[in-house]
């Protein structure tokens, strides 16, 4: 079956918070967390997920909608390598790609390159052309990824399994924040610290697989599954978060084998998006 398109229209948030500006890390120290929505300058695709001094920093523009419901819609529709097109405000006409979505009441991280990005401010309007939720693969589960841009990264699709060469492969004990929750509007925060040796090397736009974990309906333990997903944002301080990883394949792991990259280029570039055909 072919999956359909639908339009979904988002705006540029701009940051908030309350009227205390810090939040507590793991070890009791307040912090001002700057990075996490809006528009965000400086961060790029292939830069490391500890490189700047930053809270859930994402590359691009984070979109929401006024209306609730109309949000968690466009985090659930809108998939990795979806077009957009800002429509309103002084990037008018300037495409972007959908690099992933994260929770928070549903965000969608939308990158464009960095003339647009100086462009852009809070409220302006950008269309997103959501298409791939529901598209299947023989024996892996597909979600949040349009199929017709899994060429852009690592993968070799066989006949009822998919290959995915990655960055890492962690334990289903590092998943944090977004268990239990469902994994089409939502990524897995990986509880990892710039001190950890196996996040060494981890950019945003790699592909990382968590063993023993299911996200086809609510994310959560399940021995003998594996979830490939792409990380979308970086690291935070906060207890119980870290890098965002938004899950795009997931199957027993004899159908979704994996190996380890042994190159440090980034996996995922935006050259890559934006010469997509």
């Amino acid at each position: 079956m072919t999956p359909i398109a639908v339009n979904l229209t988002g705006v540029v948030e701009t940051p908030t918070m309350p009227s205390t500006p810090y939040l507590v890390d793991a070890d009791g120290h307040p912090y001002v967390p700057l990075g996490d929505c809006g528009v965000v300058l400086g961060v790029h695709i292939g830069d490391g997920v500890f490189d700047h001094d930053a809270d859930h920093v994402a590359p691009g523009v984070t979109l929401s909608h006024a209306d609730q419901s109309a949000r968690h819609a466009l985090t659930a529709f809108a998939c990795f390598g979806n077009r957009a097109m800002v429509r309103t405000g002084a990037a008018a006409g300037a495409p972007g790609f959908v690099l992933g979505k994260r929770g928070e009441q549903g965000r969608v991280i939308v990158v464009f390159d960095d003339e647009t990005l100086a462009q852009l401010v809070p409220g302006d309007t950008i269309v997103v052309r959501g298409r791939g939720q529901g598209a299947e693969l023989p024996g892996v589960h597909l979600l949040n990824a349009d199929p017709d841009a899994l060429d852009l990264l690592p993968l070799v699709i066989g006949d009822g399994q998919v290959h995915a060469t990655v960055r890492a492969v962690f334990p289903s004990r590092v998943a944090g924040n977004g268990i239990g929750r469902p994994a089409q509007m939502w990524d897995i925060d990986l509880q990892l610290t710039p001190d950890d040796p196996e996040a060494a090397g981890l950019r945003l736009g790699d592909l990382v697989a968590v063993d023993d974990l299911d996200v086809r309906h609510n994310t959560g333990y399940r021995g003998g599954y594996r979830t490939v997903g792409l990380i979308v944002h970086g690291g935070s301080p906060l207890p119980g978060h870290g890098p965002g990883l938004m899950p795009i394949l997931c199957a027993p792991a004899a159908n979704l084998p994996v190996s380890l990259t042994g190159d440090a280029a980034p996996q995922l570039t935006l050259d890559r998006l934006h010469f997509r055909p």
